[in-house]
């Protein structure tokens, strides 16, 4: 999802855009993590919204557009973000619903096409070519997709419809928010090349200042710069891509979507912390979160890792294999919990801590067994009616009594 917008360049002609040959989309979800938080505060629609933490060192996830107004974006230091917007309601991550609107987001492709390739949760490539016949023209196909995922998501998204994944990419995010843009094949040279340079896929802030150096300032600058100028300033392989991309040449097809080679999440600490019951509590609840992305996206992993990083930066992970993959959020937890364990930590103060599942098989090929003697169907039923509940009531509504062993820490380390 790009954090740039620029104005969408004009096209020849007065009639609909022509989308023979266009069977590139690129769908894009609009403000993704804010706007899946939005549907369990609907009054807060149309107000200036910030996910993230709301402390210490924490960033920007995302932010509604009423917010963006205010100059907030992704990855902004929340406290800077707050300066611009002091007006703006921060709201915590839910992790866990972002997965779940994720996964049926990516069904609502699969239902459309086998060729989808994801590039994250909130956005993914499809080339509809084998679909026209059963569903209509492309663009048809871009507006069908935008009212099932607003019908049964209740979120927008934006999509771009073109001949090439570069070009759809940029048409969806010229089309944002809740909009759809074709660029027929047969303009794609003069829509590129009325963009800024900053607008080309790989050109970021120090490409963009070493370009304006050389006065190149529009896409059609570059495109009529010798290439010999171009690889001179950066390097071969990135002289000739953007090259090529100024002419509108993309040859990559639409790559059928892999499995995740891994699913974690981690928590940077408002404060550095040494207390290991308050370090436990934080791996429970990763565990938890890790867990549950992973069964949302229909997986199960044989390899828990942690990530533990040190006050002066230092960083450490480990990592143990299982006998069986599991999805189960007190394998997870307890595996996790014991590689920290073993590091024998004593008063040492944290800054980070993480969990990763690795080794990731899709859940009906994995033969999960239970563990540690749990009986068939008890802690896997009781991971999945917390996601049930979760996905009605918003995650957290609804916890285990307990994720953990008998060798369990302290009470006060349980959420």
């Amino acid at each position: 999802m790009s954090r740039r917008q620029y104005a969408t360049p004009a096209r020849r002609g007065d009639g609909p855009p022509d989308d023979t040959g266009c069977t590139v989309l690129h769908v894009d979800m609009d403000a993704f993590y804010a706007s899946a938080s939005l549907l369990a505060r609907p009054e807060l629609r149309g107000t200036p919204v910030i996910v993230g933490a709301a402390a210490g060192r924490g960033v920007v996830l995302s932010a509604t557009y009423e917010a963006r107004a205010f100059g907030v974006t992704s990855a902004m230091p929340m406290s800077r973000a707050r300066r611009l917007c002091p007006q703006a309601t921060i709201l915590a991550p839910d992790h866990g619903l972002y997965s779940r609107i994720s996964g049926a987001v990516m069904e609502i492709f699969r239902s459309v096409t086998p060729v989808l390739e994801p590039l994250s949760l909130d956005e993914a490539f499809l080339d509809v070519s084998g679909a026209i016949r059963r569903m209509g023209p492309p663009a048809a196909i871009g507006a069908h997709i935008r009212n099932l995922v607003a019908d049964e998501q209740g979120i927008t998204c934006s999509v771009g419809v073109a001949s090439t994944k570069f070009v759809a990419k940029l048409a969806s995010g010229l089309a944002k928010p809740d909009g759809l843009l074709v660029v027929p094949a047969d303009e794609v040279v003069a829509f590129v090349q009325q963009l800024p340079v900053g607008a080309l896929w790989g050109v970021g802030e120090r490409t963009e200042e070493t370009l304006a150096r050389l006065g190149l300032r529009t896409v059609a600058d570059i495109a009529h710069t010798p290439l010999t100028t171009l690889t001179r300033a950066l390097g071969d392989v990135g002289g000739r891509h953007l090259h090529d991309l100024s002419w509108g040449r993309d040859p990559r097809s639409v790559e059928p979507e892999h499995r995740e080679r891994s699913i974690g999440s981690d928590e940077t600490f408002a404060h550095d912390i040494d207390d290991l019951v308050e370090i436990r509590k934080h791996l429970l609840k990763l565990s938890d979160r890790t867990a549950a992305r992973v069964r949302a996206a229909g997986m199960a992993g044989r390899t828990v890792s942690i990530k533990v990083r040190f006050a002066d930066f230092t960083t450490i992970t480990r990592s143990k294999t299982l006998r069986e993959p599991t999805d189960v959020s007190r394998d997870i937890y307890e595996t996790a919990a014991g590689l920290f364990d073993a590091l024998g930590l004593q008063r040492a103060r944290l800054r980070l801590v993480g969990v990763r599942m690795e080794k990731l098989v899709p859940v009906e090929e994995a033969p999960i067994q239970g563990m540690l003697g749990e009986p068939d169907h008890g802690w896997r039923d009781a991971d999945r009616a917390i996601d049930r509940a979760s996905a009605r009531f918003g995650a957290g509504a609804v916890r285990p009594a307990s994720l953990l062993s008998n060798r369990r820490p302290d009470r006060r380390s349980e959420p």
